[in-house]
């Protein structure tokens, strides 16, 4: 199954760019061995747009024109429900068993996720009830695939409870 992050922005420079290459990058190495592969990033541009509504609109155009046809889509969503890390592997285990092809994690940008494309997903995950950067939001997923892929092999990694 291949994984995708779709997400809103380019951070070329950024810390946080730089700490979801290295998590994309082990997830991606960890990956292969329990049929995940490939596991890699897409980003669009973010939207010049005058207004909140016209930005995410404009957004969610370019990020929906990102994603595979037919690919299970989860939108990381604030006001979502969240997982703990072994059941988030638990999951990601489950749709790679239901010989799905594509799945795609979408972030949003500044401002949000326009309405069509929050209601037009199959799940909505949120890392936690605090509202974090949106940039800082892809490094933390992409050391939870990694971390939900050390689960799935028995890597020792993940020591938590």
């Amino acid at each position: 199954m291949r994984i995708t992050l779709v997400c809103v922005g380019r951070a070329k420079a950024a810390a946080e760019q730089t700490l979801c290459d290295t998590f994309l990058k082990r997830a991606h190495d960890a990956g292969r061995k329990l049929g995940f592969f490939p596991i890699e990033l897409v980003t669009v541009e973010t939207s010049r747009a005058p207004t909140a509504r016209a930005r995410m609109n404009q957004e969610a155009d370019r990020l929906g024109g990102r994603i595979p046809s037919g690919a299970h889509r989860i939108l990381l969503d604030e006001k979502a429900r969240s997982l703990g890390s072994a059941a988030f592997a638990g999951r990601l285990a489950a749709l790679r068993d239901s010989a799905l092809r594509d799945l795609v994690f979408v972030v949003g940008g500044p401002d949000g996720v326009a309405t069509a494309l929050r209601e037009d997903v199959e799940e909505r995950l949120s890392l936690g009830p605090q509202t974090w950067p949106h940039l800082l939001v892809r490094a933390m997923l992409a050391e939870q695939i990694y971390r939900g892929l050390t689960i799935l092999s028995g890597h020792p990694y993940h020591r938590g409870g």
